[in-house]
């Protein structure tokens, strides 16, 4: 039988896994819920003195309760939520030999050295917690959300309203020093087995970390080890309120050696993102410009042009670069294939917190290009894709006259809750409503994660609000970056379709 420890995340207590548990318990295992000090009381909980080091010893106290009940030979699975995982992991460092596997429920697993507030996606809240940390006098606590606030710490879709309210009811202050105490681990636990179960709503998706994985990002490769599986849930960070017997399943196939495992880079497969476009375009030269290239037609100008701005975050040191890769080189070819200049250009989004300066490089891009005596000034079109979609805020906030269609595929349309911190400026469902009559075209998949297929909605339902020009693509059966993974006809035609609509505002 194997023993199931579960560790709560922050403000919360034992009671969040009561649901999970039993459905763990009805399927035979043994189920052990950790209680936290300081947490899971009262709102007026004592919390000065306590750190992450004394969560770590509540749960090696657990740890060794267990094995001493069940014997040192049961297969102990640790599981940790949110901040939990920090005292599992402390845990399971020293008490390796006793741990059959990890669970890192909808959180990354930390690094030694690494606090928990790097963990803390909310860039207000993380500001919280410091000015909290900088006050005098005993920790008082980082007060624990009201009922609207816990989207602050991550998304609660999925959550009943009852939930909600007795989540709210039972939330404790955190101490401050549990966030800000490094994680210190000695490497004992390294060999253990691992699974990380990652919530969609929340942002999180395993074809998104394959894909930062593909990219050669450092801290993430280690995840493409054997011994490290996935599952997902379609639900917010708190699945044990919104799908308790889902995750019991999970947990119950991960202790029992399931869950999907990643592609190390260097496979015979080359990775998504440098697959082929899936409609032929003509080879056409580029000229290269700094990190701006240009395909232009062997045409009689000034002509208009379409600046193609790839996603991210996208690592510093990924090679081939962005503009580079089959899909922008693409969608830049295409329009120069119709007599329209193709720009691709390489932005450095490289983490959460890049968006501004990112941003900026595609607004140089595009003087560069306007100032171009070939390009018509007062035609461009640009097209954002993926996660730079949140840079297109700038853009719909207050348009410029010479920019005459805005388009955007499988977009990010508001920051999503697991992502970190990113500046509240980007956030293009916010600002579309000063749009105006600047053409959107939107290419929706289908198959999307619900994440992001979340911010779209939001974005298509203030658009309606402000009554903005929006036109939707639609691939029904079309995944994120659908034109090197799905190469459908279905998946053609809306390519050629959405093409074919940003043209048409070009040469309006």
């Amino acid at each position: 039988m194997t023993e199931f420890i579960l560790v709560p995340g922050m403000f919360t207590g034992a009671h969040v896994w009561e649901d999970t548990a039993a459905c763990l318990a009805t399927a035979g295992a043994g189920v052990h819920t950790a209680a936290l000090t300081g947490l899971g009381g009262p709102r007026g909980a004592v919390t000065d003195g306590i750190d992450l080091e004394t969560h770590i010893e509540d749960v090696l106290a657990l740890v060794d309760s267990v094995s001493a009940q069940a014997g040192p030979d049961q297969e102990i699975v640790l599981v940790g939520h949110d901040y939990g995982t920090y005292p599992v992991l402390g845990a399971a460092d020293r008490r390796a030999g006793r741990i059959g596997r990890i669970v890192c429920l909808d959180t990354g697993p930390g690094q030694d050295g690494m606090p928990a507030l790097a963990a803390v996606a909310d860039p207000s809240a993380r500001a919280e917690v410091i000015e909290r940390a900088g006050a005098e006098g005993a920790d008082p606590g980082l007060a624990p959300p009201g009922r609207d606030e816990w989207q602050r710490w991550g998304s609660t879709a999925g959550i009943p309203e009852a939930a909600l309210d007795r989540l709210t009811a039972l939330a404790s202050p955190q101490p401050v020093r549990t966030l800000l105490q490094p994680l210190r681990l000695t490497g004992e636990a390294a060999g253990l087995p691992v699974t990380g179960v990652l919530c969609q709503a929340n942002g999180s998706s395993i074809e998104l970390v394959q894909q930062r994985v593909d990219f050669g990002d450092p801290v993430l490769l280690p995840l493409a080890d054997p011994r490290v599986s996935f599952f997902e849930l379609p639900t917010g960070h708190w699945p044990m309120l919104s799908l308790p017997a889902e995750l019991a399943d999970v947990l119950l196939r991960a202790a029992a050696d399931e869950g999907h495992h990643l592609v190390a880079p260097g496979s015979a497969e080359p990775p998504a993102h440098l697959r082929p476009f899936l409609l032929d375009v003509p080879e056409l030269p580029r000229e290269r410009n700094g990190n701006v290239d240009l395909y232009v037609p062997d045409a009689e100008g000034p002509l208009p042009a379409l600046v193609v701005v790839h996603g991210g975050p996208v690592p510093d040191g990924v090679l081939p670069t962005p503009r580079d890769w089959p899909t922008p080189q693409g969608y830049a070819r295409y329009a120069a294939a119709e007599g329209v200049v193709g720009v691709t250009l390489d932005h450095r989004l490289y983490d959460m917190a890049d968006y501004p300066r990112a941003a900026a490089d595609v607004a140089a891009a595009v003087e560069l290009v306007r100032a171009d005596p070939r390009v018509d000034a007062d035609r461009i079109a640009l097209w954002f894709f993926s996660g730079g979609g949140l840079m297109a805020a700038d853009w719909l906030r207050q348009p410029p006259a010479w920019l005459r269609c805005l388009a955007a595929s499988y977009p990010v349309l508001v920051p999503l809750p697991a992502w970190g911190p990113v500046d509240g400026r980007y956030r293009p469902a916010d600002a579309v409503a000063g749009a105006g009559t600047l053409p959107v075209v939107i290419t929706r998949v289908g198959r999307e994660s619900p994440g992001i297929a979340a911010t779209v909605e939001e974005f298509l339902e203030a658009s309606a609000k402000c009554g903005a020009d929006v036109e939707v693509v639609d691939v029904p059966n079309g995944r994120h970056a659908f034109e090197t993974l799905d190469l459908t006809e279905e998946s053609r035609e809306a390519v050629r379709r959405a093409m074919r609509s940003v043209l048409e505002h070009l040469s309006a």
